[in-house]
């Protein structure tokens, strides 16, 4: 038990880590020619890729109920989570890599909660 709290510990403190200089810190990690911004994406979106499959599941039940929303947004999010989960392992496996002129994020939107549209069924019936 006290294993599991440890790795649960370390890998919030990871999120925050990553977090932290891919927005707080943006222009001196650029200063690296990209690599650090390409380190801490690919860490964040190899840590939050789950958060996919909520995330869809909560925009399709928006856009068509429920059922749909429990049932193609799960199978939409499962397949965005395993796709952002690969691209952030691949961006941390590459970032030393020099970087391409005119390099762009693989995913988009850069990070899982960037567009997540919680709130915006409810702010558009008021």
């Amino acid at each position: 038990m006290r294993r599991w709290m440890a790795v649960f510990l370390l890998v919030i403190a990871t999120v925050a880590a990553a977090a932290a200089p891919a927005s707080a810190v943006g222009n001196e990690i650029d200063t690296l020619g990209g690599m650090g911004a390409k380190l801490s994406r690919g860490t964040l979106n190899l840590v939050t890729g789950w958060l996919e499959i909520p995330k869809q599941i909560s925009n399709v039940w928006q856009e068509s109920g429920p059922g749909p929303g429990m049932t193609m947004g799960f199978i939409k999010g499962l397949g965005f989570a395993v796709g952002r989960t690969a691209v952030g392992a691949y961006e941390i496996v590459t970032f030393p890599a020099p970087l391409p002129d005119g390099y762009q994020p693989i995913v988009q939107p850069k990070f899982v909660f960037s567009d997540w549209q919680i709130g915006s069924h409810e702010s558009s019936s008021q």
